[in-house]
C-alpha cells in the first residue's frame, strides 16, 4: 500500500495530529509500502508557508519520513481545473444562510444541500450572477450528483454507506477556491495513494469522495479512519488545551518521552518509531478514542 499524511498548515501539529501521522506512517511502512507527504494549503486565509515548514520539521523530528518530495496543493490548480471539466456541474448562488433556511423546510435532510440552484433556468442564473457580481462575490460550483448515497469500505468499520448531495467542488464567496473533497481525491490519485489513514472526524465526507473517484474513473483507496485524541473533558483535543504541540511538550520532556507517549497511546512500549514499527500490528488498532494527559 502507498500511504500518506496531508496536514493543513494552519498552526503547529498537536498530539492528536502527530498520532494520526504516526498511524498513517505505520500502516504504510508495516506492509513495506511507500509513504507520501502533502501540504493541503488551498485555504490561503488559514495557511502559511512558515506553518508548513514547522509541521514538516516536527514530523521529521519524531521520526516520520516520506518518499519523494512534498506536494503542495497550492501548485495544483491545473489538475483541479481539468478534473472539474470532466464532471457534470452547475453554479450555486446560495449563501450559508440560504442553505440553513432551506434545511428547515419540510422533507429537507439536515446537513445536505437541498438542490436550490440545481434546476434554475438560464435567465434566472443571469440574474443571480448579476446579484453576486454587484456584491463582488462569485458563485460556487457544485457537482450534479446522480445518487443520494454511496458505499465504501473502511478497514476498521467494515462496509459502510454514506449520504451524497450536490457537494461543492469550487468554493464561491469573495474569492473562488478549490474544495477539499475535490482536491483530496485528485491529489491522492496523482500521488498513487491507495491507502488513506486519517481521523474518523472525516468519515462523514468519505462517501462523497468515493463517489468522486468513481465519476473520475479512478480506483478508490482503502480507507482507515482512526479514532481521535480527546482531552480530559471528552472533547476533541485542540491547541487551546495547553501544552499539546510537539514544541510545547519538548519544553518539559525529552523527545523519547513524547514518542513513548505516542506509542503508549497505541498500546505499545517504544521510545522511537523504528522499534514501534517492528512491533506494530494493524489488527490491534481499534475504534475507541484515546484520552490525552500531559507528557512528562
Amino acid at each position: 500500500m502507498v500511504g500518506r499524511y496531508a496536514p493543513s498548515p494552519s498552526g503547529d501539529l498537536h498530539f492528536g495530529n502527530l498520532r494520526t501521522a504516526v498511524l498513517a506512517w505505520l500502516f504504510a511502512r508495516h506492509g513495506g509500502g511507500a509513504f507520501r507527504m502533502r501540504v493541503e494549503d488551498i485555504d490561503e486565509q488559514r495557511s502559511s508557508v512558515e506553518s508548513a515548514h514547522r509541521q514538516l520539521e516536527d514530523l521529521r523530528t519524531i521520526g516520520v519520513d516520506w518518499d519523494g518530495g512534498v506536494l503542495y496543493q497550492s501548485t495544483r490548480d491545473a489538475a483541479y481545473r481539468e478534473a472539474v471539466g470532466r464532471l457534470d456541474t452547475y453554479e450555486c448562488y446560495c449563501s450559508r444562510r440560504d442553505i440553513q433556511e432551506a434545511s428547515r423546510a419540510p422533507h429537507a435532510v439536515p446537513g445536505l444541500y437541498p438542490g436550490t440552484c440545481r434546476d434554475l433556468g438560464e435567465g434566472e442564473r443571469v440574474v443571480k450572477r448579476g446579484e453576486l457580481a454587484a456584491q463582488k462575490r462569485y458563485p460556487a460550483l457544485r457537482l450534479r450528483a446522480q445518487v443520494s448515497a454511496y458505499e465504501f469500505d473502511d478497514r476498521l468499520r467494515g462496509h459502510l454507506s454514506g449520504e451524497v448531495d450536490d457537494f461543492i467542488l469550487v468554493r464561491g464567496g469573495r474569492e473562488p477556491g478549490w474544495a477539499y473533497n475535490l482536491a483530496v481525491v485528485v491529489d491522492d490519485a496523482f500521488q498513487g495513494v491507495d491507502q488513506v489513514v486519517r481521523g474518523d472526524d472525516l468519515l462523514g465526507s468519505t462517501a462523497r469522495q468515493a463517489y468522486l473517484y468513481h465519476l473520475l474513473g479512478l480506483t478508490t483507496p482503502e480507507y482507515v479512519h482512526v479514532p481521535l485524541v480527546l482531552n480530559d473533558h471528552g472533547q476533541r483535543l485542540a491547541k487551546r488545551d495547553g501544552a499539546v504541540t510537539l514544541r510545547q511538550m519538548l519544553v518539559d520532556a525529552p523527545l523519547t518521552h513524547v514518542v513513548a507517549a505516542l506509542a503508549g497511546s497505541l498500546g505499545y512500549r517504544a521510545d522511537n518509531l523504528s522499534d514501534l514499527l517492528a512491533d506494530f500490528d494493524p489488527g490491534r488498532v481499534g475504534t475507541k478514542p484515546f484520552v490525552f494527559t500531559a507528557v512528562s
